[in-house]
């Protein structure tokens, strides 16, 4: 059974920083790519950060780049998002994703709030 955890949210002041962590098991993780998608209120669920099966190649969306990380241990079986200058606008519930077997897979969710 494919599982994914997210952990490390929190409150944050703005120019903050967080790491977020996912550990995911249920599937051979080195495999398959991870995402990290986020979702305000109100708003869709977006794509934030991708990162292939050895961590060779990563992707932003444009809001983040340059401030977040996206990297993986494949020896832990998780993938981690390391946020830097947080903005009040990065506010959001941050999910852990992978496409496993042709099907998505979810985290919980670990939700991320950046306020003074």
């Amino acid at each position: 059974q494919v599982r994914l955890v997210e952990s490390g949210g929190g409150l944050v002041q703005p120019g903050g920083a967080l790491r977020l962590s996912c550990a995911a098991s249920g599937f051979t993780f080195n495999r398959y790519s991870m995402n990290w998608y986020r979702q305000a209120p109100g708003k869709e669920r977006e794509l934030v950060a991708t990162v292939t099966l050895a961590g060779g190649s990563t992707n932003y969306a444009v809001s983040v780049k340059g401030r977040f990380t996206i990297s993986r241990d494949n020896a832990k079986n998780t993938v981690y998002l390391q946020m830097n200058s947080l903005k009040p606008e990065d506010t959001a519930v941050y999910y852990c994703n992978s496409r496993v077997w042709g099907r998505d897979y979810w985290g919980q969710g670990t939700q991320v709030t950046v306020s003074s």
